[in-house]
């Protein structure tokens, strides 16, 4: 026999008669009954028990009355069967949140019929599909019945998983529609210029930067991003530079940015025309050079 702690909730005296039963060897042993008592007492009640001054208890006999009278309002507390027909699954609860407020209700009635519990247990359902499978397969005691339970509870967590996995790619789709790819990629690079002017190329920017990249006049940035980032991105649009999609060579702002550093710096006067070159360095306050520069002789 096992005796559950008492928590100052239920029949106290119930709660005795039980203890009395486990330590029927040991019931004419006063020192072995006061000692072991509070073993089975716990949250109010083993504070109830600490608050006894020592050497205020001289028996068993009166230890055990002053518990009953005690914790005997706490009686008021405990359900009996009939209780158990009010127990009723909730329109959106699942079975197995029911199942388990059952059981914690069950736990307060004593000496409880089985075949109460499972008729009681049966008579709260409010899940059609399951009553159907209760009818059909008419379990007689309480573990046919939490065998096809366990079953029902298997099938609503699986649906409860797939309903989440579709609310998560309906929140996907709406922020997909929301917020286009395009849009996030421009408002990623819609950087300042650092130039009030460019230089006219005659060449295409992401064949100068091809070339600049196999020559290594420059080096190529990091690849950031993450697989999610790049999901959704245009991939009609490739960015030389970046070597990621989602904007040109000639929207890149980093990039135009770069080739007229450069081009100022004169290491890109084979991709710069000699009207494009003079105009440059005429806004810069400049004039140019027809001698300093070898390229510029023969």
């Amino acid at each position: 026999m096992t005796l559950n702690p008492y928590v100052g909730i239920g029949d106290p005296n119930i709660h005795v008669t039980k203890f009395h039963t486990m330590m029927f060897l040991n019931k004419e042993f006063d020192p072995i009954l006061c000692r072991t008592f509070p073993t089975f007492l716990d949250g109010a009640a083993l504070i109830w028990f600490s608050n006894h001054p020592e050497g205020s208890i001289s028996n068993f006999d009166e230890l055990a009355n002053q518990f009953v009278n005690h914790f005997a309002a706490s009686k008021i507390y405990v359900h009996n069967f009939d209780y158990l027909s009010t127990i009723k699954k909730g329109p959106h609860e699942s079975l197995k949140d029911y199942m388990t407020r059952f059981v914690e209700a069950t736990n307060e009635i004593p000496n409880l019929n089985p075949e109460v519990y499972l008729h009681a247990l049966k008579s709260g359902l409010r899940s059609r599909k399951f009553q159907d499978a209760i009818v059909i397969a008419k379990p007689k005691i309480l573990a046919e019945f939490q065998e096809k339970a366990t079953t029902q509870i298997e099938i609503e967590e699986l649906q409860a998983l797939r309903r989440a996995d579709k609310a998560n790619s309906n929140r996907e789709e709406e922020k997909r529609n929301k917020y286009p790819s395009n849009q996030i990629e421009q408002k990623q690079f819609k950087l300042t210029p650092k130039f009030d002017s460019y230089t006219p190329l005659n060449t295409k920017r992401d064949e100068i930067i091809i070339d600049i990249l196999l020559l290594k006049l420059i080096k190529p940035p990091n690849r950031e991003g993450t697989y999610q980032d790049q999901l959704y991105v245009d991939k009609s649009k490739y960015c030389a530079f970046h070597q990621k999609y989602g904007h040109t060579t000639d929207d890149c702002v980093i990039a135009k940015d770069l080739l007229e550093k450069l081009a100022r710096q004169g290491l890109l006067d084979k991709y710069i025309d000699s009207r494009g070159r003079k105009r440059n360095t005429e806004d810069l306050g400049q004039h140019p050079k027809t001698t300093d520069n070898p390229r510029d002789k023969g």
